[in-house]
């Protein structure tokens, strides 16, 4: 039929070791010491973020790093997880409501079911919404499906000692 071109390929179409996601999923943070996260699965966010109610960026050895602390259950403030990572950028990023803000980047590994990948990530106190992470596109090109009317799809977050 004129007109008619097949879809384009998105990258790592095909692969066969795609993680079917839900619109919401339980997600791990190892290199952070966060075992289980409820993460918000969001096509429409270019870059992942996390939750944190305080940073402290501070230079070691000529390295920039930030030490943040991060509630990973909502509406649960007495567990409190501090981590520490290299900052990789600094961003301004649009929030949804149109705002700007300038994050700090780190790149940390996600797991998702019984998958594991280096992801980038912001960070921002998002104490008034409802999730504790965003996992944004980039985060899953080329590896996830997105299924909007399920949730948890990837089941819980399989941890391995040797990561």
């Amino acid at each position: 039929m004129p007109g008619n071109s097949p879809p384009k390929q998105a990258p790592g179409e095909g692969v066969s070791e795609r993680v079917a996601l839900g619109w919401r999923e339980w997600l791990a943070l190892p290199e952070l010491d966060i075992p289980r996260l409820k993460a918000k699965v969001d096509t429409g966010a270019r870059t992942s973020c996390l939750h944190t109610f305080r940073t402290e960026p501070y230079t070691e050895n000529g390295q920039r790093r930030v030490k943040f602390w991060v509630h990973p259950e909502q509406h649960n403030l007495h567990n409190v997880v501090e981590c520490d990572a290299v900052v990789i950028d600094e961003r301004t990023v649009t929030d949804s409501g149109g705002h700007q803000e300038m994050r700090l980047v780190i790149e940390t590994r996600v797991v998702v079911g019984d998958q594991s990948w280096p992801i980038e990530m912001t960070l921002t106190n998002r104490d008034s919404m409802r999730f504790r992470m965003l996992l944004g596109r980039t985060a899953m090109a080329g590896r996830c499906t997105v299924m909007p009317e399920a949730s948890y799809l990837a089941g819980e977050p399989v941890l391995r000692t040797d990561e």
